[in-house]
């Protein structure tokens, strides 16, 4: 890593500048439940209302504006499942450059669609980013096109270290910033801005735990590559962290905290009912950390600014998301009880659920199977609870009123 360019507040400050036009200045929302639980102010960094969704336009229009004409003129090239399509497609576009991206065969239609409106011309190729970024690359090498990495470059980096601008203008006195972290390139922008302007800031990073490539990328002192991911954070599920990205973190971020699939639909449906925001599973990663971490490993100064990195979600895997947010948070109960096959049976299991006060969503009935006997019938329950107390509590009823009863997860 000897020898490479450093992203300064020169660089940082020239992009500000140059982006100033054409990038909006999101805005901060506080946030009251986050603030009780956290016992300080908490204000929430919306890049999820940014041009396409994400904080990604900033670093690719950054990127893209600074090559040189010759370059330009030859288009660029990306490889994305998302957010970064879509913004070097918009960026490429606002600049007059002709745009190629390559994405998975597999890549979310919404996001597809998205990509081509900004203008870009859209390629679907193998089953993983993997196999659309070697696309690329080969795109890249027999066109003279410019491959713009997602995170991997110091415009990049700079182009997102704006955020980190905008966070000090709106909340001065900030103490914490969290900050949603795959490759690495908004964390490293971030860092690098806040420990020239205010190094009092503690700035953590924080990834899915599924696919979490940073913590022993640090503890090795170098990037390596995480073994295997499985997250709905698919727009933090890096598998290798930026070599450019990885020398500013490591050298300015204390702190890297890990949150599971339950924190993550948790957190997005907080910004979804209390925060009346639509922020995907990466998005919502910092607000996730600080609904599921100890306040030991978060050691918040205050105030905090949690940074919702994006917004691009499919409608249809948001209706699932949702459901297994309600479920983390004990608000949905799916249960199967065995009940006898007579007159009565159905409606003697519901008084006992009615009387616990929660709702009846759905009912299902089952007469075969084999836990079954004869005489016998297994109903299907999906409940709304109003907590996991609650939950707790219809459980009991049953239990007490000498049910058999399968919790569904």
């Amino acid at each position: 890593m000897c020898g490479m360019e450093l992203v300064g507040m020169e660089r940082i400050a020239a992009a500000a500048e140059l982006l100033a036009p054409v990038i909006r200045k999101t805005p901060i929302v506080a946030s009251r439940v986050l603030s009780e639980r956290a016992g300080t102010e908490v204000w929430l960094k919306c890049e999820n209302l940014q041009r396409t969704g994400s904080f990604k336009p900033r670093g690719a229009y950054n990127r893209i504006a600074n090559l040189p004409a010759a370059d330009r003129a030859r288009g660029v090239v990306a490889a994305s499942a998302g957010n970064h399509a879509q913004g070097v497609a918009w960026a490429a576009t606002s600049l007059g450059i002709t745009s190629t991206v390559f994405m998975p065969v597999g890549a979310s239609l919404p996001k597809l669609a998205a990509t081509k409106a900004y203008g870009a011309e859209v390629r679907q190729v193998g089953e993983t980013i993997e196999d659309a970024l070697d696309a690329a690359k080969d795109f890249a090498e027999r066109t003279g096109a410019t491959l713009i990495h997602p995170f991997d470059h110091p415009d990049v980096v700079a182009g997102q270290a704006t955020v980190a601008l905008e966070i000090l203008e709106q909340i001065p006195d900030v103490g914490t910033v969290l900050v949603p972290t795959g490759g690495g390139g908004l964390l490293a922008g971030i860092a690098v801005a806040l420990h020239q302007l205010a190094p009092q800031v503690r700035v953590i990073g924080v990834q899915a735990k599924e696919a979490a490539a940073w913590p022993d990328s640090l503890a090795a002192g170098k990037p390596v590559r995480v073994g295997r991911m499985s997250t709905m954070a698919d727009g933090i599920a890096v598998g290798l962290p930026g070599q450019v990205p990885f020398v500013h973190v490591a050298e300015h971020v204390p702190a890297m905290l890990t949150v599971d699939e339950d924190s993550l639909s948790k957190a997005l449906l907080l910004c979804l009912e209390r925060a009346k925001l639509i922020v995907e599973p990466a998005g919502a990663a910092s607000v996730a950390a600080l609904m599921s971490c100890t306040a030991t490993e978060l050691d918040l100064k205050g105030p905090v600014c949690a940074v919702l990195s994006g917004g691009n979600i499919d409608p249809l895997l948001l209706t699932r998301l949702i459901g297994h947010g309600l479920s983390a948070a004990g608000r949905y109960l799916d249960v199967r009880v065995t009940i006898s096959d007579r007159p009565g049976g159905l409606s003697a299991l519901l008084g006992v659920v009615g009387k616990t006060g929660a709702s009846v969503v759905d009912v299902a009935h089952a007469r075969t199977g084999s836990r079954l006997a004869l005489g016998e019938v297994e109903v299907s329950l999906t409940l709304e609870t109003r907590g996991p107390n609650h939950r707790d509590d219809v459980l009991n009823a049953l239990a007490n009123a000498e049910y058999s009863v399968r919790v569904e997860d």
